[in-house]
């Protein structure tokens, strides 16, 4: 049996983990795998929840147990769950797989002809040191293919308004000015699901809008995760420093110093530094909080690494006129 094994992209990481029914349903999520080494870091010890029972044939079982078994003691492999000792040598030796960061979750897909199995390992002692969710492959690959080109946000007559990547989050205002903030998972091209600490909810993307105008909410964008939560600017006016909040309109003054703009300035690219943000996402923050976080203005990707707004591609019109 061939076997290939790498680490994960951006978008399949979300695969790693438990998703909703409708989810696992689409993607052909077979069941999952979690397991510890023991205290002693030596022994393998796990258990089984099943998702899509259907699709847990013999030729799968046989399958998996041949997986679980090449990454105990194949060396072509790693043999990673040998022990605490082997994992923790091969999720060092692949930064790339880390998750989060900062944290101690890596993640990576192995192939099969048939099945994909999403790998997330954890090293640390006291912790579940695998989960492994296993894929129908076409199903899942069809999956991603589809939804990496993001979630439809319209109106109730069909306009589109914006889109986001699969996975990421909106900002709903309400009719009393309050917000919500929702994560937005794709199902399909007119379906998605709407993940909030009260619960998911499957909607039809006209249904979704339809819900919004009759409840009056005053204005929904998206929150992109390649922005920061917050960032220090620098008041063009004044040469004042401030803080911009993603999602929010306006700014907060830090404090009115006696310092010339350019220290200003210096001090605010060194606290930014300090945070990994960019000279382009603080540009793109200072527009969203001036003119709105829908307009293309508040998207990093709309800038160079200095910060400078990088011109729209010019269309080739061919012999029109």
């Amino acid at each position: 049996m061939e076997m290939t094994m790498r680490p994960m992209t951006e978008m399949e990481q979300m695969y790693c983990y438990t998703q909703s029914q409708q989810l696992m349903a689409t993607t052909g999520c077979i069941g999952h795998l979690r397991g510890d080494l023991d205290s002693t870091g030596e022994q393998f010890h796990s258990s089984w929840d099943d998702h899509q029972a259907q699709h847990k044939t013999q030729e799968f079982k046989d399958e998996f147990d041949a997986v679980i078994s090449a990454l105990r003691t194949d060396r072509n492999l790693g043999a990673l769950l040998e022990s605490r000792r082997t994992l923790s040598n091969y999720c060092w030796t692949h930064p790339d797989a880390r998750i989060v960061a900062g944290y101690d979750d890596y993640g990576f897909r192995l192939d099969t002809a048939e099945h994909t199995y999403m790998l997330r390992f954890n090293p640390k002692p006291g912790m579940y040191n695998i989960y492994c969710y296993c894929y129908k492959r076409d199903w899942l690959d069809q999956h991603l293919q589809q939804a990496a080109k993001g979630i439809r946000f319209i109106d109730s007559h069909y306009n589109e308004k914006f889109r986001i990547a699969d996975g990421e989050k909106v900002r709903i205002i309400t009719p009393g000015g309050d917000y919500r903030d929702v994560r937005v998972r794709y199902i399909d091209d007119y379906h998605i699901e709407t993940q909030a600490e009260w619960g998911n909810t499957l909607y039809h993307i006209c249904e979704f809008a339809e819900r919004f105008e009759a409840r009056g909410c005053q204005d929904i964008f998206p929150l992109r995760s390649n922005l920061p939560d917050r960032c220090y600017s620098i008041l063009e006016s004044t040469g004042d420093i401030i803080i911009i909040a993603k999602g929010e309109k306006g700014y907060y003054h830090v404090e009115v110093t006696e310092n010339t703009k350019e220290e200003n300035r210096r001090f605010v690219d060194s606290q930014n530094a300090k945070l990994g943000i960019t000279r382009g996402q603080e540009e793109a923050m200072k527009a969203g909080s001036m003119f709105g976080w829908l307009v293309p203005a508040a998207d990093p990707k709309n800038y160079d690494d200095n910060g400078r707004p990088i011109p729209p591609t010019r269309k080739d019109r061919g012999d029109a006129r």
